[in-house]
């Protein structure tokens, strides 16, 4: 005998309060909440990346840290998460409230602690762990929500992972891409940081209150509502005072004579000086130029590359225009050509009282030639295409005035690839000069630079010259006074052979005060006192440039 079929009547989960809508777009809306919490989480994750590197330095290490630190802390998190289980809607209130208030101030403490306490190491490693821990106890959560409202809608488990983990991804794409191309150029790292906390915490806040309002107990929808209240009166706060603090950090970091402060689309760019008085130049709080011994380098760097034919000049870098100076000096040059990859910089350069009057007017020259792009790009295009119209042409000196090599995203312009593509632009019997960091300080890094020139052909002439203010060496966002010990900057002048070009000065060459006396010699023989034989080159495949 065959029984008939019992109806079964499906009804909610236990303790699981009706929805206030329809079950499908209740789902939709926990979906929306995975995509938005995503994006915000990777928004703090890519923040601290780049505070890290900008006030630490070292990019790779800075963001190797922060990566495995938060996936470890994410694994913890979701550990955490299993003892909210029974209160899953009022547990991801918190946390998204915790996140939003924590994730959206990190950049200003960063910041903070930078500028006033000098050391924002183990701060970076805090606000990793606390957001990751955050970060992780999400998806346990939201799994609970949408798979009680899945339930409604009779669809199975697996169906329901793989939307929350496509919405999760999803997210996480759209806030990697928001972050450098609106963000970060629209609002700077630290209001960029408060609005995305802004977003994040009224996400949660309305899913929790709202779509599971009746999951939750009267005392925790007030302790929800209180939460989230409370962080976005403090991030209004934050978002009001964001341009306060950030000149009072930047007068404890550079101190009080800031005239120009200007975030371009490459960097942060700082003047400080009395006007009138030796300017100082801070691109992403590095010394790069002191007014007060900027020609020794200069000098330095240009002058003896100029021994020779020295008609038409490229300049790789040096978008101060204080390279541009020097080179421009001499009679016999035709034409100088700079390559400058922040347009931001070289309009400073043209337009700052203080810098104009520093660099002579420079770029006023009829016979200066400005390209702007990054120069390893710029001389492979010139390479490929030796007559086309972004073409660099072909010089009798090239000098390299790049960032140091210690910097993470400066090594593949000191790399056997980069100085490969130098050497074709070169004419015959052309020169190329770099600086290469400091020697005593730094002499790995400096000699690493010498093979790498070796390796692609070139032979090298070791010299370095002595200055108060060494700003290629200097700290991030420290400066040094007037009566520091004396540092180095260390040069290779190099050209194409086994022969090393001569060390000296042309017979046309203008005065140069940083280099009578035998200062040349003498910084020739100071550079091999500090000499590292049998080290290899560096490529684009394997830097070997520390921070």
């Amino acid at each position: 005998m065959i029984e008939a079929p019992v109806s079964v009547s499906r009804t909610p989960a236990q303790g699981a309060a009706p929805l206030p809508v329809r079950v499908r777009a209740g789902r939709c809306l926990v979906l929306a909440a995975v995509f938005v919490c995503a994006a915000c989480g990777l928004v703090y994750e890519l923040e601290l990346v780049a505070l890290a590197s900008y006030l630490i330095g070292d990019s790779v290490t800075q963001a190797s840290v922060v990566l495995s630190v938060m996936v470890f802390a994410m694994g913890v998190g979701s550990l955490l998460a299993k003892r909210l289980r029974c209160r899953a809607a009022v547990g991801f209130g918190m946390v998204e409230a915790a996140l939003a208030l924590i994730g959206g101030c990190s950049a200003l403490a960063l910041y903070a602690a930078f500028a006033w306490v000098g050391e924002s190491r183990y701060a970076l490693v805090g606000f990793s762990l606390a957001i990751g821990v955050l970060i992780g106890a999400e998806i346990p959560l939201l799994m609970i929500l949408i798979q009680r409202v899945s339930r409604r809608a009779e669809q199975d488990a697996g169906g329901t992972v793989a939307d929350l983990f496509a919405a999760d991804y999803v997210g996480a794409l759209v806030g990697g891409l928001a972050f450098p191309f609106l963000l970060l150029p629209w609002l700077g790292q630290l209001t960029s940081s408060l609005l995305t906390g802004a977003v994040n915490t009224m996400a949660g806040g309305v899913l929790v209150l709202w779509l599971f309002a009746g999951d939750l107990t009267r005392r925790e929808r007030w302790l929800v509502i209180v939460a989230n209240v409370t962080v976005l009166t403090v991030i209004a706060t934050a978002t009001v005072l964001a341009d306060d603090f950030e000149r009072a950090a930047r007068r404890a970091v550079y101190g009080e004579r800031v005239r120009v402060a200007v975030r371009t689309d490459v960097q942060e760019v700082v003047v400080t000086g009395e006007r009138g008085g030796p300017p100082e130049l801070f691109l992403d709080g590095r010394l790069k130029v002191s007014g007060r011994d900027e020609r020794r380098y200069h000098q330095a760097l240009v002058h003896p590359a100029m021994r020779g034919p020295h008609a038409r000049v490229l300049i790789l870098g040096g978008g101060d225009g204080l390279a541009l100076r020097e080179a421009l000096r001499y009679d016999g040059v035709e034409s100088v050509t700079v390559v400058e990859l922040d347009p931001g910089l070289v309009r400073l350069a043209r337009t700052d009282p203080e810098l104009t009057r520093l660099n002579d007017h420079a770029y006023e020259d009829p016979r200066v030639r400005v390209v702007y792009g990054d120069a390893f790009r710029r001389l492979r295009e010139s390479a490929g295409a030796p007559g086309g119209p972004g073409a660099l042409g072909v010089h009798d000196v090239v000098i390299s005035d790049l960032p140091d090599p210690g910097i993470t995203r400066s090594t593949k312009l000191y790399s056997e690839e980069f100085y490969g593509l130098a050497v074709r632009v070169l004419a015959p019997g052309g020169r190329l000069v770099v600086h290469a960091g400091p020697v005593e300080s730094r002499p790995h890094t400096y000699w690493t630079v010498d093979a790498t020139l070796r390796a692609a052909g070139l032979a090298s002439r070791p010299y370095c010259a002595t200055g108060r203010m060494s700003g290629f060496a200097a700290d991030p966002g420290r400066s040094t006074d007037g009566d520091a010990v004396p540092r180095d900057w260390g040069f290779l002048l190099a050209a194409p052979g086994a022969t090393p070009p001569e060390l000296g000065l042309s017979p046309d060459a203008p005065q140069a005060r940083a280099l009578a006396g035998g200062a040349l010699a003498a910084g020739a023989r100071r550079a091999e006192r500090a000499r590292l034989d049998d080290l290899p080159p560096s490529t684009l495949v394997h830097p070997r440039y520390g921070g």
